[in-house]
């Protein structure tokens, strides 16, 4: 295993002088600058939680990416407030006439590091290791901020559309600062074609198009079955234990081989798209040997197409410290993934009823939602979708393959929403071994390298169809 700090060779060329005509050459040319920006923007803590990190960090990122863009030709690059207090980066390059509007989408703030221990070299440097580059954001989101500004320094001033530019500030913490943004300022983003790119292809190598996106509906489930904790060995027995109910309750989510039911919504559904090979999934998944997978159908159906229940956290006594008493009380945070063509608040009404109904003993629930977000899908059959194809066949020598992604991208649907003629792509540079928001962050360096020659392709392609 080789091992070393990254981005310590210098920034490379500017991208503004004389280049190949070759965009394969230019993007290759850049990649020692873009290993060394990413290695500044890692450094950067940028997570959206002042709780956990000072908010210097995210104000000091955003404006490393305003001036970085600038740079790279976008005029009237600003840091603008959103209304949960972040700052989204704005920009834009007028189209020549007659020509298409782009969107550039991608966000600066970061997931925590969660276990500093598990990482195996600092979270918060850039660290390269067998080949792939290590660090909190590398792929998710800070690679994909990279790969815009490789793609567009190897374009230049040849850029044959009009660009916009939004890079949020907030998307990690789901407080939703854009999306309230975005109705009221819709002339400042409106677009012909939208690259949201916060995701990114199969595996290395196989270029993706996600399409489809799971929405969310997340619950907090509270059971009181007594009005304080009781000494075991005096009460335990007839005594109704909170916490035994409440797992009872979250065990009824799940059938006998594990799939998710929700009394009152479907669950077999089924995947269109590129499937997900079971054994490349236990193996993106880090599945302990001998474990099984759960639920039935393919993995894809499982993943993309059907609702899925996870339970995110229990409030119950710690092992450590725990008395010789019945818990009186026990909550847990229930999220439920909403495949397209199910509503995500209908689904939250589901999941509330359902823990409730399954309450043994008569023990009193309570169920609060915190909140839902839509599934989400794309229409694929448009001109943007013709030149992302074009751009992959060249780049990859293989034509694009549609995703579906178990995340939520909320923006996606007031995007779509706010903007319904246009088409919407979600790509980038993440993949399974990126493994984003887990310790261990990492991000493949071809994958920049060629993901960025695919969006300048992209660009070049899409303007040439006026």
């Amino acid at each position: 295993m080789t091992e070393k700090t990254a981005g310590s060779g210098g920034t490379g060329g500017s991208g503004t002088t004389a280049r190949p005509d070759d965009l394969a050459a230019r993007v290759a040319a850049l990649m020692p600058r873009a290993t060394a920006e990413l290695a500044e923007l890692v450094a950067m803590p940028s997570v959206a939680d002042p709780r956990q990190y000072p908010a210097e960090h995210c104000r000091r990122t955003a404006e490393w990416v305003a001036k970085a863009f600038a740079e790279a030709g976008l005029q009237d690059v600003r840091l603008v407030p959103t209304p949960d207090g972040s700052h989204a980066v704005l920009g834009h390059r007028p189209p020549p006439p007659g020509a298409p509007t782009v969107l550039l989408y991608s966000h600066y703030d970061v997931q925590p590091p969660l276990d500093d221990s598990a990482w195996h070299s600092p979270p918060f440097e850039l660290t390269e290791r067998d080949g792939r580059l290590y660090g909190r954001g590398s792929a998710d989101c800070k690679g994909n901020i990279v790969m815009h500004l490789t793609a567009l320094r190897a374009l230049g001033d040849d850029i044959p559309v009009g660009l916009k530019l939004v890079v949020e500030g907030s998307e990690e913490q789901g407080t939703g600062g854009l999306e309230a943004y975005v109705p009221d300022h819709a002339e400042e983003l409106r677009a012909d074609a939208l690259l949201i790119c916060d995701t990114g292809n199969a595996a290395v190598g196989v270029p993706t198009a996600t399409t489809v996106l799971r929405g969310l509906a997340n619950v907090v489930v509270t059971v009181s079955t007594l009005a304080g904790d009781l000494h075991s060995g005096m009460f335990g027995g007839p005594a109704p234990d909170a916490l035994a109910a409440l797992i009872r309750m979250l065990d009824s989510l799940r059938d006998a081989d594990g799939a998710t039911r929700v009394n009152g919504l479907d669950s077999g559904g089924s995947w269109q798209g590129l499937g997900y090979d079971e054994e490349q999934f236990r193996a993106d998944a880090q599945v302990l040997e001998g474990v099984g997978l759960l639920g039935s159908g393919s993995v894809a159906d499982r993943l993309w197409a059907r609702p899925a229940v996870t339970v995110l956290g229990i409030d119950c006594p710690p092992v450590v410290g725990s008395a010789a008493a019945v818990p009186a009380r026990a909550r847990a945070r229930v999220s439920l993934r909403v495949p397209p063509g199910m509503d995500a608040a209908l689904a939250a009404d589901a999941l509330a009823a359902h823990l409730e109904a399954a309450a043994p003993w008569g023990a009193r629930v309570e169920v609060e939602r915190e909140g839902t977000g839509s599934a989400f899908r794309a229409a694929t059959d448009g001109p943007a979708y013709a030149a992302l194809d074009r751009a992959m066949r060249e780049a990859y020598g293989k034509p694009v393959s549609f995703l579906g992604q178990g995340g939520s991208i909320p923006l996606c649907n007031v995007l779509a929403t706010t903007f319904p003629d246009a088409e919407l792509i979600l790509m980038g540079v993440e993949e399974p071994r990126c493994l984003i928001h887990a310790p261990n962050e990492s991000v493949e360096p071809s994958e920049i390298e060629r993901m960025a020659h695919v969006e300048a392709l992209f660009l070049r392609y899409y303007g040439a169809r006026t």
